[in-house]
């Protein structure tokens, strides 16, 4: 970590007294900090009113038990996370994550990341995130069911849709947010946009499902396409296979890539012909099974045990969509060794610090994920839009204000790059950019706030 500013180094170990245990938080915002030294050298305004200080703290951190019952009727306890992080330019919106690895640490550390990312889309959207260490992985229709309800419970008195708007994340698809609005319309008697990633019938917007995954490539190619390269006839390698890997394997094949491995937290799938995204899907989304069944179903396709090793096949285009820090730096150097030109981020910190200065240090296009995978909360932004107006827009629309926001995020972070003397650089560019919107918001709106 090199944070060069005097004033961030202070305030950065100052968190990092308070908040021991929390490792992904800390390294979350080392990495904005490292970028945001030339804009506190630049801004004493910001020192003097204490923002750096304000913004790595949470509005709210709100922790809750969840109490259910399984199908042999023992009760059961999880812990349940709410983190309303910075409500500057909106209310706050992020996503719930159900996953055992869910900690104080891991809710912190994303909201944090949305805080920017949504600052990036332009929409008014502050940040939050939320979730549980729940596993939803074994787990009947009725467990899931009676868990979702039991958590909303407790949610519903925190959200509201001019005040917190909560989405879906890993682990947390249609069917667990349709149990959560159903409960939250029991509890309020109000039929309202508090969540997004609704079913369609009940005020979802269409595209929301494929948002990340599409997003992604849209940025990804905006970025080739600045290098003078592009998507097209590209070999490409996805981790996970997930909501946001399959769509990002759909929309790299329309635009003429060639998706060779999947993943799941068991192994990865390596198909040199080119992966089968109709088995996927069947696979994944129907018979919700391993990415091992893949290998069964497909001839001449290959399975091997161990997530971690899908970076040593060869690739034009990295897309790690899997979970925080799942590529480090030996993975990376890998990647460059076997001729990676771009990696773009569908998963939220997936690369390691080591990672990122492997592929910095090594000229590759790298995309950070607070700026890449900023497509599927745009598009519940857009959801929210569309809630708010009573109205529901067709898919190309949706899809065309998508491709929109991600162009101009790209556009963005470049400039803001450029602007502090480090064109390229888009980790910079994103985490400026994403800054100084919720900052000035945080300026105007005074000291008590």
């Amino acid at each position: 970590m090199q944070i060069k500013n005097q004033h961030l180094s202070d305030v950065y170990e100052s968190l990092a007294a308070r908040s021991a245990g929390e490792p992904e938080f800390l390294q979350a915002v080392a990495e904005v900090f490292e970028s945001l030294s030339p804009v506190a050298d630049a801004r004493p305004d910001y020192i003097k009113a204490g923002i750096f200080s304000r913004i790595v703290e949470p509005e709210r951190f709100i922790q809750f038990r969840v109490s259910w019952v399984d199908d042999e009727g023992n009760v059961r306890v999880n812990r349940g996370y709410r983190v309303q992080f910075n409500s500057a330019i909106g209310p706050y919106k992020g996503g719930l994550r159900l996953h055992p690895s869910v900690s104080a640490s891991v809710i912190k550390f994303l909201g944090f990341e949305q805080v920017f990312k949504n600052s990036l889309t332009t929409l008014p959207m502050g940040g939050g995130k939320g979730g549980s260490d729940f596993d939803p992985k074994g787990k009947s229709e009725g467990e899931i069911m009676r868990f979702c309800q039991s958590f909303m419970t407790e949610l519903y008195r925190h959200i509201g849709p001019d005040t917190d708007v909560p989405a879906g994340d890993i682990g947390v698809g249609g069917r667990e947010i349709g149990y959560m609005f159903g409960q939250y319309k029991r509890l309020t008697n109000r039929f309202e946009g508090v969540l997004t990633g609704k079913a369609i019938p009940s005020g979802g917007s269409l595209v929301r499902t494929q948002a990340t995954g599409y997003g992604l490539l849209y940025f990804t190619d905006e970025m080739l396409r600045d290098r003078g390269m592009s998507v097209d006839g590209k070999t490409i390698v996805i981790s996970g296979s997930g909501n946001v890997a399959i769509y990002a394997c759909e929309k790299a094949q329309e635009m003429g890539g060639k998706v060779v491995a999947m993943s799941d937290s068991n192994g990865y799938v390596y198909d040199k012909d080119g992966i089968k995204l109709d088995v996927v899907k069947q696979i994944k989304e129907v018979e919700r099974l391993r990415i091992k069944e893949y290998a069964a179903r497909v001839p001449g396709s290959v399975y091997t045990e161990g997530c971690r090793g899908i970076w040593s096949i060869p690739c034009d285009i990295a897309l790690p969509c899997a979970t925080q820090n799942e590529l480090n730096g030996d993975e990376a150097a890998t990647l460059v060794k076997n001729g990676c030109r771009a990696v773009a981020e569908g998963a939220n910190m997936p690369s390691t610090p080591e990672a990122v200065e492997c592929f910095l240090a090594n000229n590759i296009a790298y995309a950070p994920a607070k700026a890449s995978n900023a497509g599927g909360v745009a598009t519940s932004g857009l959801e929210m839009v569309q809630n708010s107006i009573r109205m529901s827009w067709t898919a190309p629309e949706v899809d065309e204000k998508l491709h929109g926001i991600m162009k101009n995020i790209y556009a963005s972070a470049k400039a803001a790059a450029a602007e502090y003397g480090m064109a390229g650089n888009l980790v910079a560019g994103a985490n400026i950019a994403g800054f100084q919107k919720v900052a000035d918001a945080m300026l105007w709106q005074g000291i008590a706030y």
